[in-house]
């Protein structure tokens, strides 16, 4: 099922690579902050954790580009209920004017390590959508500002409903 997904996102890259003819695709790194909480039945607190990745900025159409990114995500609740994933968003950017872009797009996660508890109580993957807002300078210091919802229950455990929330600020840099 990984391979599957994984080689799909693949070719939905490479098919938005051979369409940007007139602009160059750049490349680049990001990190930041994670924000995250469990919706649905957890009653839980927010944690605080970190992400770290690598994208492609794939112009599309004038003011219209696609951004795949893989990250290194912290996530979780509280102290002791910890998830790391591989992180795969697929954003749809959007310039609004030079520089300021509005992102939205899909995102699919795969566990990659928990704590005990959490490992044995939740799924290996998870579904999501992700929003925000992005600023670059021309030099390709960028910052950005994104929410994350998960859309499936990550739950193992039977009636028990349980979906990843998470908001992230970070700074990159393009290539």
């Amino acid at each position: 099922m990984k391979k599957i997904l994984l080689s799909a996102a693949a070719v939905i890259a490479f098919s938005f690579a051979a369409q940007a003819q007139s602009e160059e695709i750049k490349f680049g790194v990001k990190a930041g902050a994670n924000f995250t909480n469990f919706g649905g039945d957890a009653d839980t607190d927010g944690k605080t954790g970190f992400y770290v990745g690598a994208l492609a900025d794939l112009p599309i159409s004038g003011n219209f580009h696609i951004q795949p990114e893989v990250q290194y995500s912290n996530e979780g609740a509280d102290d002791d209920n910890n998830i790391d994933y591989i992180r795969i968003p697929i954003m749809a950017k959007y310039y609004v004017m030079e520089g300021l872009s509005l992102q939205a797009g899909p995102e699919v996660a795969f566990k990659i390590a928990a704590d005990d508890f959490v490992d044995e109580a939740t799924k290996s993957i998870d579904f999501g959508l992700g929003g925000g807002v992005g600023y670059e300078l021309p030099m390709g210091l960028f910052f950005d500002a994104r929410y994350n919802v998960g859309l499936s229950n990550i739950s193992d455990v039977d009636g028990f409903d349980l979906k990843n929330t998470g908001f992230q600020i970070g700074a990159g840099y393009r290539f």
